[in-house]
């Protein structure tokens, strides 16, 4: 049987989420100078957002509450990716290792979302 996380930082969503946002933070660096209150900002703000309420929601206790912030990170992902395909759309650079990236913390939140609100037997 698994040892249950200490910490946020031991959760493996939470680490792909943090790496979504560091890549995010380089691919943004070759945005024009003029999105820099723009696209840049708003990408950058929801990346961060991700990892943040995984974060937060950790330690609650409760597993409706402890979803709940995982249900925000889940919607800060999709606000990611649709600037991802904004990005893409504007010839913004390559995002294609950061849509691979996007897939997999979905896929985690998800998954991880379930097992919090699957009664252990």
């Amino acid at each position: 049987m698994k040892t249950p996380a200490r910490s946020f930082k031991e959760l493996i969503v939470w680490q792909k989420a943090h790496q979504l946002v560091l890549e995010i933070y380089r691919f943004a660096r070759e945005f024009p100078a003029d999105e820099r209150f723009g696209l840049i900002s708003q990408i950058r703000r929801a990346a961060v957002s991700v990892p943040a309420n995984i974060a937060e929601g950790f330690p609650k206790r409760g597993s409706n509450d402890k979803v709940r912030f995982f249900n925000i990170a889940q919607g800060s992902l999709e606000e990611v990716h649709y600037y991802l395909i904004l990005a893409k759309d504007l010839g913004y650079g390559n995002s294609d290792k950061l849509f691979g990236l996007y897939d997999e913390v979905g896929r985690l939140l998800n998954g991880y979302a379930s097992a919090i609100l699957t009664p252990r037997s």
